[in-house]
């Protein structure tokens, strides 16, 4: 055995530690952001089904909005592990709260949008009559918690460029149990009903966020960072983050297109496709958490003008992905029988939903690639080339899709469409990866 076998062996392991280190705390956190939704769903199903509705029409218009600026956190994590990598800190906070800034302007804008316009967004997802007061009244009073979330998002990113993912955990575990305790108190004990579920949240909301600004004000008082807003710095962030904004609002559209032609297959398929597309969501959490892992540790590779500890790194993480795809994989495989009666008990959704979840289950290792390399690229500060790929995923994707239905596919033939999705994405990330061309070194990209 040559010299060079132990060092690699030695090298594997620590990025080892470091991936695990990372990425396990991060899942724990992405875990707990849905649980609110499912924790207002608990205790607000119990006054009725017209506030339930209300709340799930309520519920996925702040769900879209808020995945729809996570560029926040994503374009924060690379630009600041760059400064860390560098040993930069000042710096790096100094860029974290121009991400801040940033979140507090978009929050006032969302918010001066949606107060006037809540009836007809309302309207727009198709609420019942009855159901549309309680998704407004809902709708208006969360908006308030807006600015207070993407403060989150961005704080976020913050942290986990200064290589930490278990405040996060900690914050979201907090926000959590305060949001479940608020909305008891508020909506049973007070008499608030939906409204009251809703200031709980904001309350819980805005409480997560005033944790996150006291450790980042701590730490930029402890290296002398400016707190002041700075014009330039928030116009860099904004500008950084269009790219990745691109990239999500393909990546929804995907999303969107498959539950539309899914229904368009009927009742049968499309309550199938939601079984699947929270299991599938779930998945991605996990898989997500791996990725949030690489943009922390490759922006700090790339700060510190350590190219070739990134490419190694780069290596490991991609047979994570594909090794917690094949363990997933699996697991999905095996739960299949136990897993989609919790949903259903109607014999021809599951029928529909059986031979879908085994497509779903070996795409997993091809997910995990895609997951992983995504994450190194966005570490990289590679914004605008997963922009370009994203668009030309959604322009691959469409047409098969949208065929689908001529065609007599069922819903197995949506999750192949799904399938070739992530397999387009694989060929676009895998392609830029072995170029070497997102091994840019320094601070900043």
């Amino acid at each position: 055995m040559t010299k060079a076998a132990p060092q690699a062996k030695h090298h594997r392991r620590q990025h080892d530690r470091e991936i695990v280190a990372l990425a396990v705390p991060a899942f724990g956190a992405l875990v707990a952001e849905p649980l609110f939704v499912m924790a207002d769903s608990a205790i607000i199903g119990h006054l009725g089904t017209a506030q339930l509705a209300g709340l799930a029409v309520a519920s996925a218009l702040l769900t879209t909005a808020v995945s729809i600026f996570v560029f926040l956190a994503y374009a924060t994590t690379g630009a600041v592990a760059r400064r860390v990598g560098a040993g930069e800190l000042s710096a790096a906070i100094r860029q974290g709260m121009d991400g801040i800034w940033l979140a507090l302007i978009l929050g006032a804008a969302v918010i001066a949008v949606v107060l006037p316009t809540a009836p007809a967004l309302i309207d727009l997802f198709g609420a019942s009559e009855t159901a549309a007061p309680y998704a407004v009244t809902y709708l208006r009073i969360s908006s308030f918690g807006i600015p207070a979330m993407l403060v989150v998002l961005a704080a976020t990113g913050v942290l986990r460029g200064l290589q930490n993912t278990r405040t996060p955990l900690y914050v979201a575990i907090g926000g959590f149990v305060a949001n479940a305790i608020l909305n008891v108190v508020l909506v049973y004990g007070a008499g608030l009903g939906i409204a009251g579920s809703a200031w709980g949240t904001v309350i819980a909301q805005c409480g997560m966020a005033a944790v996150y600004l006291v450790v980042v004000v701590r730490g930029a008082r402890k290296h002398g960072a400016s707190l002041r807003p700075d014009a330039a710095g928030i116009r860099a962030s904004a500008q950084a983050g269009a790219p990745l904004l691109v990239r999500t609002l393909s990546l929804r559209a995907v999303l969107m297109i498959a539950t539309a032609v899914a229904a368009r297959l009927g009742d049968t398929e499309i309550a199938a496709h939601q079984i699947i597309l929270s299991l599938w969501s779930l998945l991605a959490f996990a898989m997500d958490a791996i990725a949030i892992a690489g943009q922390a540790i490759i922006g700090r590779y790339l700060g510190a003008g350590d190219s070739a500890g990134a490419k190694a790194v780069c290596r490991r993480m991609v047979e994570w992905g594909i090794g917690s795809g094949i363990v997933l994989g699996v697991l999905v495989i095996v739960s299949r029988p136990l897993f989609i009666p919790l949903f259903t008990s109607d014999g021809a959704v599951k029928d529909a939903a059986l031979p879908a979840l085994v497509v779903v289950a070996l795409c997993q290792p091809l997910s995990g690639i895609v997951y992983v390399l995504d994450g190194v690229l966005m570490g990289a500060g590679d914004g605008p080339y997963l922009a370009w790929a994203m668009l030309l995923t959604l322009a691959i994707f469409t047409p098969f899709a949208l065929l689908i239905p001529s065609w007599g596919g069922g819903l197995t033939a949506v999750w192949g469409a799904m399938t070739l999705m992530m397999a387009t994405r694989a060929v676009t990330l895998g392609l830029r990866t072995r170029s070497g061309r997102w091994l840019v070194t320094g601070a900043s990209r």
